[in-house]
């Protein structure tokens, strides 16, 4: 197959596209690192359990997809809650290793939990109406409707995030506990509330992208979670672990070259390329792109 430049634009337009479901994923493992340091693992698994108690919640009572939107993120935001309390809230601040653990057994568990539920087969999830169905010429490439409808609400999202982090209370408090917790104490603030709003705000932005993805592929299954999981990691790690300009920049730029390297290489060897990409960075700027150099003693 010869691939033309047309192809390989195009191919890299769909990418970045689609590649604002990562960025979100992306900005709320940066959310929570910022917060306490600490990665989440169990963020993606709770993403999409939250897409996934949506639909069943929207069709046990016949509501339409608008509401699914909106029953998604919100439970996403509540089984965040549920995850800090659980992996989090009762673990010392020091143990980073036990943390990390706890989020992993709780990917697994939500996971499981998932596979159960479904007998593990994917589910139909509703498309995005009259966005599914739009597609626009400009000149020789082509832009998929529900692939704008995902990168508008995305940016929505995350520019929501970033004037909620530097225009509110809640963003003060958040980033004081984040730079000096002992200091924010002593302020009045409480870590722990903030904490979990803060875990509360990443599960909203984990809902809405598991939501995005499944309706953008128009089915929602438990073999989501996992390259959610990888993609939003490599993000955040991309793009500077704490920078949430960087997870964004990042994402859009993973979903491109996702998209490239599947054009040029194949579904079976996208993912290699992806993770060399990754390599690349950790040796050659292990910090990310917008990532605070870290000194070691």
């Amino acid at each position: 197959m010869v691939i033309t430049s047309v192809d390989v634009i195009q191919s890299i337009i769909d990418g970045i596209l689609y590649g604002s479901i990562y960025a979100l994923i992306g900005v709320g493992f940066t959310l929570i690192f910022g917060a306490m340091q600490k990665l989440n693992m169990a963020y993606a698994a709770s993403s999409i359990a939250g897409a996934y108690c949506g639909l069943g919640i929207s069709a046990v009572l016949s509501l339409n997809l608008l509401v699914t939107f909106f029953l998604g993120p919100l439970v996403g935001g509540l089984i965040g809650i549920l995850v800090y309390l659980v992996c989090f809230r009762f673990i010392p601040s020091r143990e980073h290793l036990g943390s990390l653990m706890a989020s992993i057994g709780a990917l697994f568990l939500i996971d499981e939990i998932i596979v159960h539920e479904t007998d593990g087969s994917p589910l139909n999830f509703p498309e995005l109406g009259i966005f599914s169905e739009a597609y626009f010429l400009v000149g020789e490439f082509g832009f998929r409707g529900d692939l704008i409808f995902v990168l508008i609400v995305s940016l929505l999202a995350m520019t929501s995030i970033i004037l909620m982090l530097y225009r509110t209370k809640y963003g003060l408090a958040a980033r004081a506990v984040s730079q000096q917790m002992n200091a924010a104490i002593l302020c009045g603030i409480n870590p722990h509330k903030v904490n979990a709003s803060t875990f509360f705000l990443a599960g909203v932005l984990g809902g809405l992208a598991g939501c995005l993805a499944a309706a953008a592929v128009g089915v929602i299954s438990p073999l989501l979670i996992l390259p959610l999981t990888i993609k939003g990691l490599i993000a955040t790690v991309i793009g500077g672990l704490g920078s949430i300009k960087g997870a964004i920049i990042a994402g859009l730029l993973l979903g491109g070259f996702e998209s490239l390297f599947l054009l040029v290489r194949g579904v079976n060897e996208r993912d290699i390329y992806v993770f060399l990409l990754l390599f690349l960075f950790l040796v050659f700027k292990p910090n990310g792109m917008f990532g605070s150099i870290i000194d070691r003693d």
